[in-house]
């Protein structure tokens, strides 16, 4: 989303050059967040130029659906929202027999508990640190304490395996601060990578920097 959309195809072979690791996809629906954003065409289009995974995160009322329009590829991951209140293990068993990987995302305003009910579903857990929807919004303050309280109540589920990431706002101090917390995926947007006035070839190597030490 904070990517050159007319030159998308460079920005991708820029990320992948200077080692990203997944490319992470916000697709919206104008339902679940207010924002309208990519959809299947864009991810199949994303499949054909580059053979890295994806990271694709479901802002959407029905996940189904905007899966049963594109092939997930062995290596992405898929992210649907807890906030939705349903049964996931049948979008989860998809996703798996895909050879892909399912994760849930969590809102600020949501506790962690309420992934309890999908316990042995999910591989990752996006704890979104800004209200979704645009890219560049504010971190809600005091946010990344609950990249510590997630890490804990995981690990006393027997979740020890379960990956956390984390999305919005993250930068380069904000990043190496949550890694100690437990964080273990970064999604660089306006604050990490994407950073006024500076180039991805800079700002790739100093936030995988920040996040490694």
């Amino acid at each position: 989303m904070c990517s050159d959309l007319m030159g998308l195809g460079k920005d991708l072979d820029t990320l992948k050059k200077h080692g990203v690791d997944w490319l992470h996809v916000d697709v919206m629906d104008a339902h679940f967040v207010p924002n309208l954003t990519f959809g299947p065409d864009f991810i199949k289009a994303m499949h054909a130029h580059t053979d890295m995974p994806l990271d694709i995160h479901l802002m959407v009322q029905d996940p189904e659906l905007i899966l049963s329009a594109f092939p997930l590829r062995e290596g992405d991951f898929l992210t649907a929202h807890v906030e939705l209140d349903r049964d996931y293990k049948e979008l989860a068993a998809k996703v798996k027999a895909a050879g892909a990987h399912f994760g849930l995302a969590v809102n600020p305003e949501t506790p962690v508990e309420a992934l309890e009910r999908h316990l042995g579903l999910f591989e990752s857990v996006t704890l979104m640190l800004v209200h979704p929807g645009y890219a560049g919004a504010k971190m809600v303050e005091g946010i990344m304490e609950k990249v510590a309280q997630c890490r804990r109540w995981l690990d006393a589920k027997g979740a020890q395996d379960v990956m956390i990431s984390v999305d919005g706002s993250v930068s380069c101090e904000r990043a190496q601060y949550m890694a100690g917390l437990g964080a273990d995926i970064f999604v660089g947007g306006t604050a990490g990578i994407y950073r006024k006035g500076m180039c991805l070839e800079d700002t790739i190597p100093a936030f995988r920097k920040a996040i490694s030490e």
